[in-house]
């Protein structure tokens, strides 16, 4: 996709989106008022406000790659202030996605220089996938295993997000709550994972 097709497009939402919707539009300007911060993966077939069906303003994002919450990173501690604090936000979901090219990676013996260290911080739960296969007597097809490991990594994730003071709090005050969220690209099913 090109500039042009991009300014293109975005003319061709004024012109539809924009106008049907222009009293939505006009409340924006004088803030945002979420009440969820997502979490996800920044892989471009995963839309929040598409996949929820939601309206601009609805969800606080932050997003990279494999839903990461790497433990005392200053970029989610902003975002996790800033969105507790002064937003007000009272639920938080990290949403893991099918077909999930971080965890494919977590396999691969990648050459790059800052990916693999990145997803050093979803490695346990790869880890994890495999020692319960391992002692389960049996290997799943590659695309379960997937399935697994990006369930897991969800679930790993919730782990790292509470080791932050402010979640914590939050979580003992009963102010804030953590959920589990994971898209499935091939049936456009979003679930909960327990």
């Amino acid at each position: 996709m090109s500039l042009d097709e991009l300014l293109s497009g975005n003319e061709k939402f004024r012109n539809t989106l924009f106008k049907e919707h222009r009293e939505l539009y006009t409340e924006l300007m004088k803030g945002q008022k979420p009440t969820v911060l997502w979490i996800g993966c920044s892989d471009s077939r995963v839309q929040t406000g598409h996949i929820t069906g939601t309206n601009p303003g609805t969800i606080f994002n932050h997003r990279n790659i494999g839903n990461i919450i790497p433990p005392g990173d200053w970029n989610i501690s902003t975002v996790l202030e800033y969105g507790i604090k002064h937003l007000k936000i009272r639920d938080i979901v990290i949403c893991g996605h099918s077909d999930c090219g971080a965890v494919k990676a977590l396999d691969a013996d990648l050459e790059d220089s800052y990916v693999p260290n990145w997803l050093s911080n979803a490695m346990e739960a790869k880890n994890r996938v495999d020692q319960k296969l391992e002692s389960s007597g049996g290997a799943k097809d590659p695309r379960e295993r997937s399935r697994m490991i990006e369930h897991e990594n969800v679930r790993l994730q919730i782990e790292h997000l509470r080791t932050y003071p402010i979640i914590k709090k939050g979580l003992e005050n009963k102010t804030l709550d953590v959920h589990g969220l994971y898209y499935d690209i091939e049936s456009g099913v979003l679930s909960k994972v327990i």
